[in-house]
């Protein structure tokens, strides 16, 4: 009996990455956790970055005693039962408020996101001291991913992807999932309308969110809690298929506002 190959994919979770901090090269953080798990890059491959290491190392972690509250996050915390100075960040990452209640506060993120808390994050962000931090998405996810792709392809002389990742909520769906918030190097968003299927019946609507499916992936390694492995290299996640895939960003994931059938 003569064996098929078996379509494949592989995680590997970089180990020993540190505590990054502000001015830390991200890229020398992953050379030294491919060296530490004896794997070399090859063609193909996408390195996954939890968003949190990317924020910390742009300085976007925010000590919230310096952060002086104006009278519309005052009146609008005391509404959504949240720290008056956290409120004031939100809104600062924020082009509006889209729901509130008590213990939620869910805003269109300057970026287009629609999320909670405009992606604000408090855990596994600050050092162990009495002082209290927030940790801010960074500026232009899909530039750090470029910034990261070219530094890394440079070094390897391979066709290599990056993804930015961070655990967003779904409407209608209870529990987070990894979705992408910068990508380069990589289609994010892979367009299969007017390609056949086993059939032959030309596909009508078929479009792929494939950096959000490789950051949720990512995501099953990553984990939610102390886990500390912000690094997952992705390997064979390349899309099926003999045509080649126009690379685009992350933000083409973003719905347009005439798309939106729900705004």
């Amino acid at each position: 009996m003569t064996s098929l190959p078996c379509a494949a994919i592989q995680l590997y979770a970089l180990p020993g990455i540190p505590a990054v901090r502000k001015g830390d090269d991200l890229v020398l953080l992953i050379e030294a956790g491919l060296q530490r798990a004896q794997l070399r890059l090859q063609e193909g491959d996408v390195l996954v970055l939890a968003q949190k290491i990317v924020s910390k190392s742009q300085g976007r972690l925010i000590d919230l005693a310096d952060v002086t509250p104006g009278p519309i996050a005052v009146e609008l915390a005391a509404e959504v039962d949240k720290d008056p100075r956290v409120v004031e960040l939100i809104l600062s990452e924020s082009r509006r408020v889209v729901r509130k209640r008590p213990g939620l506060l869910i805003v269109e993120h300057r970026l287009g996101y629609i999320m909670a808390n405009a992606g604000l994050d408090q855990s596994n962000t600050g050092p162990a001291d009495s002082r209290e931090y927030a940790l801010l998405l960074p500026l232009d996810p899909d530039g750090s991913a470029l910034e990261l792709h070219e530094a890394l392809e440079r070094r390897h002389c391979k066709g290599l992807g990056v993804v930015i990742n961070d655990s967003f909520g779904r409407p209608w769906r209870r529990g987070t999932v990894g979705v992408a918030l910068g990508a380069s190097g990589i289609p994010a968003l892979l367009d299969l309308r007017e390609t056949p299927d086993l059939f032959g019946r030309t596909l009508k609507t078929s479009v792929v969110g494939h950096a959000d499916e490789i950051a949720s992936a990512a995501s099953l390694l990553m984990g939610q809690a102390d886990e500390g492995r912000p690094v997952v290299l992705v390997r064979g996640s390349r899309p099926a298929g003999q045509k080649r895939h126009a690379d685009n960003s992350a933000a083409q994931l973003v719905r347009d506002e005439q798309e939106d059938l729900f705004r």
